[in-house]
C-alpha cells in the first residue's frame, strides 16, 4: 500500500501527515508534531530517489542555534544533523549563513546531489545527499552579484530547478537578483530574465538584465524549456529556457503573488495564489482561491470548491503550495492563517485537512511506498 506524505514547514516547527493514497477522497490525514519546536522550518525536501528511500530533508531556523539542515531517513521518526553546520559559507567571502530557502534534489542520474538555496542568495550542493554542501562560487561570484538587493523578505535564493534531461543544467531564482541559469554544472551562469518587468525602477529601466523580484519559478512537467515564472508582479512563461519571457497574467483578477506550481505529469498546466497587491497581501478580492491554467497561461480559471467562500485573508507564501505525483494528482496550500487545504482532483475541489497551525512557510507532498 502506498501513502501520501505531507510536509508542512512553519514558523514554529514542521508537521508531517500521512493518508493512504487508495483513499484519497476521504478526509483522514493523521498529522504529528511539530518537529523541531520553535524552530522556524522554510525549506523541506521529500527525496523519493531509489537510494534515498525515501529521506526527508529539512532547513530549520532556530532563534537560538541559527540555521540548520535535518535529514531523517525513517519518516521523521528519527532525524540526524551533522556536527558542523551543513551548509556554511567560507571564510573568504565574508558571509555568513541566515536561512536555508530551498532544499532540492538533483534527477534520478545525480542519485548523492542535492541542491540548497540560502540567504544571503547563493547556490549550495551536496554530493552525499545532504550530509556537507558546497558553495558554487561561479554564481557567489558573479560580476552581477555585487549589485543584487534584498527584497522585503531578504536576499534569497528561493528556486533550484535542476533540467530532467540534462544534468549539467540548472536553473535559480534570487529575491531580487532575478533568474540565472547554467549549461555547464555551474562553472559559469548568466541572467536570463529578457522580458521580465522590474516595476521598482523607474519606467525607462523597467526591463533590466538582472535585478528583477522573482517570486517563484516552476518548470513543466513535459517540455522542460517551458516555465513559468511568478514575479513581483507579473505572471510570465517562456518556451526557451529562460532565453525569453511573455507575459500570461493578464486573465487573473491580479498578477501579484508568491507561489507557481506546475502540475506533475500533464503538460501546458499550472497553479498559482492572486493575492490583491504588494501594498494590500490578501487574497486577490478577498478570495481564497487557487487559479489554473491548461492551455500554458493563454487562460485561466478559479477554483474554488470546497475553499471559504466569506472574506478570507491568509496569503500564500511562495513555498506554500505544492503538488504530488499521484494520479489524479493532488494539489496542497497553507495559509499565514496556519491553514492547510488539499485538492485529490488536481483543483477540483478542496477539503481543509489543517487549521490554528503556526504561520505556514513551505509544504511538500508526495506518494511513498
Amino acid at each position: 500500500m502506498t501513502d501520501v506524505l505531507l510536509a508542512v514547514g512553519t514558523r514554529k516547527g514542521l508537521f508531517l501527515a500521512r493518508r493512504s493514497a487508495e483513499r484519497r477522497a476521504r478526509p483522514d490525514w493523521e498529522f504529528d508534531g511539530p518537529h523541531f519546536n520553535a524552530q522556524a522550518v522554510y525549506s523541506v525536501a521529500v527525496d523519493t530517489r531509489p537510494t534515498a528511500g525515501p529521506r526527508l530533508l529539512v532547513g530549520g531556523d532556530s532563534a537560538h542555534w541559527g540555521p540548520s539542515v535535518f535529514r531523517s531517513d525513517d519518516l521523521g521518526a528519527t532525524w540526524s544533523e551533522p556536527e558542523q553546520p551543513a551548509v556554511r559559507f567560507p571564510k573568504d567571502t565574508g558571509a555568513s549563513l541566515e536561512r536555508v530557502w530551498q532544499l532540492r534534489p538533483a534527477g534520478p542520474d545525480q542519485p548523492d546531489v542535492v541542491y540548497a538555496g540560502t540567504e544571503p542568495g547563493a547556490l549550495f550542493r551536496s554530493a552525499d545527499g545532504g550530509r556537507s554542501f558546497e558553495l558554487v562560487r561561479a554564481l557567489w561570484e558573479h560580476p552581477t552579484r555585487k549589485s543584487w538587493v534584498p527584497g522585503g523578505g531578504g536576499l534569497g535564493l528561493h528556486t533550484v530547478l535542476p533540467h530532467p534531461r540534462d544534468p549539467r543544467a540548472l536553473t535559480v531564482a534570487v529575491s531580487t537578483g532575478g533568474a540565472y541559469r547554467t549549461a555547464d554544472g555551474g562553472l559559469s551562469w548568466e541572467p536570463c530574465n529578457k522580458g521580465v518587468q522590474a516595476v521598482f525602477l523607474p519606467e525607462s529601466q523597467r526591463y533590466p538584465e538582472f535585478g528583477q523580484c522573482v517570486h517563484k519559478i516552476a518548470r513543466d512537467a513535459v517540455d522542460p524549456e517551458r516555465l513559468y515564472l511568478q514575479n513581483h508582479w507579473g505572471v510570465y512563461r517562456t518556451d526557451d529556457g529562460g532565453g525569453s519571457w511573455k507575459s500570461i497574467g493578464a486573465p487573473l483578477p491580479s498578477d501579484f503573488g508568491f507561489p507557481v506550481v506546475a502540475h506533475p505529469r500533464n503538460g501546458g498546466v499550472a497553479y498559482v495564489f492572486p493575492l490583491n497587491a504588494d501594498s494590500d497581501r490578501v487574497p486577490a478580492g478577498r478570495r481564497c482561491r487557487v487559479h489554473r491554467t491548461q492551455d500554458a497561461g493563454e487562460s485561466w480559471e478559479a477554483l474554488g470548491t470546497g475553499l471559504p467562500e466569506s472574506a478570507h485573508y491568509g496569503p500564500v507564501l511562495r513555498d506554500a503550495m505544492c503538488t504530488d505525483d499521484a494520479d489524479p494528482a493532488g494539489v496542497y496550500f497553507g495559509n499565514r492563517n496556519g491553514e492547510v487545504f488539499a485538492s485529490a482532483d488536481e483543483g477540483e475541489s478542496w477539503q481543509q485537512v489543517a487549521r490554528h497551525l503556526p504561520d505556514v512557510l513551505c509544504i511538500r507532498a508526495a506518494v511513498i511506498g
